[in-house]
């Protein structure tokens, strides 16, 4: 079986992004053989499409109600159940894999769409490719466009699998706005060494890049009646933190994820600025403070926290309930604190509350009221014992999100590139406004906190008489309170595009789209079982209407006669 032509086609219109896998199989065999199609893509992203053609004949993947295709799926397999075509792969990725036996002689085209709207994390824009054909491949391309109207500020690749060799087969093309990466190694580029058949191509493929930012009030992009506005300031003063760091030490946490969780955390001490305050809540069974009260991040103080980190052990089971409602005392308690600053807590647990209360929706309804609005709660889930939906809910439910550790080599790193991402406050209480009898469909459109390094997002759908689209931001900084002012002539924004030829015409309004569902969904986590089916009959409709591979829509993939029939593509969740 072999992989005569693999292409990654990447369109990035205004951090959208759009990616087409295209791989064509040859049958060399003199009798039937398995050929498959295997592809990592990432979690953030959605499948839009999926086909194979065989000889010409073309199968093309149906995206229909996850139940619907669940129950036809099962009536046509009696015989048990196959595990899907998409799986989690690690702590970014997600594979998509399909096999059907094709002739001798014969041959198949596979074809994989997705689309995802990229997040800015610490100042970048990520597009991350994976790329493993497994063998040399004769005509291997991946192909990435960006066009990005604020103008590109800085573009740099990245890959885990790069020699000077391959360094020669990649080209970056850059001009104000535009950027185009290409990368086509020969197949004696693409060898580990020149006796052997074996392919260097095993790894990932990384795109970072940022835009120029010059309008205070950030920048509005408008296509067919749909609008998108970004918004990231800088250079702002950073608020201080008073930040709770609530550890779990219980026995599961002996050995090495103990000793990574003192490695980031001596880190983390470092990287606290010196008006922010601190403190250290340890818990197995029992609670434990480190101080009674919040302290500043004296050098003083951080010394003496490092030393105290580095006496951590494990034993024990898991009180996360009083874990959590001592720290939120402690933040009610705390005095000559700031008076405009930003209190957190950041939980960092790897199993389930094994001590005290153990009813996980108590816990939730405990902490909720408890921190009533006033603090943020973060939730780090350590591997793969914990309950990831529960730390996912009392996260959401308090002004927070939650994020899964992976167990594995560069657990620290993944804890401190966590709190990096938190560690900058610069703008509280955002409100993103625009005129209420001129648009519709709104995406959120206001915020807890904005951190330094991230992108507030909100898009939605202005009426056809509009000529102006006036913006006001409203929100809090260290310094004062700001308002800014923006308005947008749709003529001319909608003009930006016009004469751009690889853009896929309604981008703005696949981009509202996803945002859309991404939000639905995250908001039926915390909802009440009444407003969740609310929620997921909205986020299923326009998943149906874009087509769209969601967490509610499954993509229904025919094969040829006398194979399995039938398989379903769905869309993994981090809770499972």
């Amino acid at each position: 079986i072999e992989i005569y032509s693999l292409h990654v086609d990447c369109k990035v219109t205004s951090r959208f992004a759009h990616t087409v896998i295209t791989s064509k199989i040859v049958n060399r065999a003199n009798e039937s053989r398995e050929a498959t199609f295997e592809m990592e893509l990432p979690k953030t992203a959605f499948i839009t499409n999926f086909s194979m053609s065989i000889d010409g004949q073309v199968y093309p993947g149906i995206i229909k109600e996850k139940v619907s295709a669940q129950k036809e799926y099962d009536t046509a397999l009696s015989h048990g159940q196959s595990a899907g075509l998409v799986k989690i792969t690690g702590r970014k990725l997600e594979q998509f894999h399909v096999s059907i036996g094709i002739a001798a002689a014969s041959k198949v085209t596979f074809e994989l769409m997705y689309e995802e709207l990229l997040k800015r994390q610490l100042g970048k824009f990520e597009l991350l490719l994976k790329v493993q054909p497994k063998q040399l491949v004769k005509h291997f391309q991946i192909d990435v466009h960006i066009f990005e109207p604020q103008g590109i500020r800085l573009l740099e690749t990245d890959s885990t699998f790069m020699t000077n060799e391959l360094t020669e087969a990649l080209t970056k093309v850059q001009s104000e706005t535009k950027a185009h990466i290409l990368f086509k190694p020969t197949v004696d580029q693409q060898k580990i060494n020149p006796g052997l058949d074996e392919t260097l191509l095993n790894g990932d493929f990384v795109v970072r890049y940022d835009v120029k930012r010059g309008a205070t009030a950030g920048d509005i992009q408008i296509v067919n009646g749909y609008f998108v506005h970004y918004f990231a300031p800088h250079e702002m003063p950073v608020f201080p933190k008073n930040v709770i760091f609530v550890i779990d030490r219980s026995g599961s946490m002996a050995g090495r994820k103990i000793e990574q969780t003192r490695d980031a955390l001596l880190k983390i001490l470092q990287d606290l600025r010196p008006e922010d305050h601190f403190s250290f809540i340890i818990f197995n069974s029992k609670v434990a403070e480190w101080k009674s009260s919040l302290l500043q991040a004296t050098a003083e103080n951080v010394a003496s926290a490092a030393g105290f980190v580095q006496t951590l052990t494990a034993s024990g089971g898991t009180d996360i309930n009083c874990a959590l409602l001592t720290a939120v005392s402690v933040l009610d308690k705390a005095k000559r604190l700031p008076e405009r600053s930003v209190s957190m807590i950041i939980l960092l647990t790897d199993g389930q509350p094994t001590s005290g209360e153990r009813n996980v929706g108590v816990i939730q309804e405990n902490i909720q009221k408890a921190v009533n609005g006033k603090y943020a709660l973060f939730c780090l889930g350590f591997g793969f014992d914990v309950s990831y939906k529960f730390l996912e809910k009392m996260a959401l439910s308090n002004g927070g999100i939650a994020r899964r550790i992976y167990e594995n080599s560069n657990a620290d790193l993944q804890l401190q590139g966590f709190y990096q991402e938190v560690a900058t406050p610069i703008l509280m209480k955002i409100e993103m406004q625009y005129p209420e009898n001129a648009v519709e469909g709104l995406t959120k459109n206001n915020f807890k906190l904005f951190f330094e390094g991230s992108e507030i997002i909100v898009s939605g759908k202005i009426s056809n008489e509009l000529d102006l689209l006036p913006v006001e931001i409203k929100a809090q900084s260290h310094a004062s309170d700001l308002t800014l002012k923006e308005e947008a002539n749709v003529k001319e924004k909608e003009q930006v595009f016009q004469n751009q030829t690889y853009i896929f015409g309604n981008f703005i309004e696949r981009l509202w789209a996803y945002l859309t569902i991404q939000q639905l969904l995250e908001k039926s986590i915390s909802a009440q079982e009444e407003d969740r089916k609310t929620l997921e009959v909205q986020a299923l409709e326009l998943s149906l209407r874009y087509s769209f591979v969601t967490p509610l829509t499954s993509m229904v993939v025919t094969k040829p006669a006398g194979q399995q029939q039938t398989e379903l593509a769905n869309k993994p969740t981090e809770a499972g």
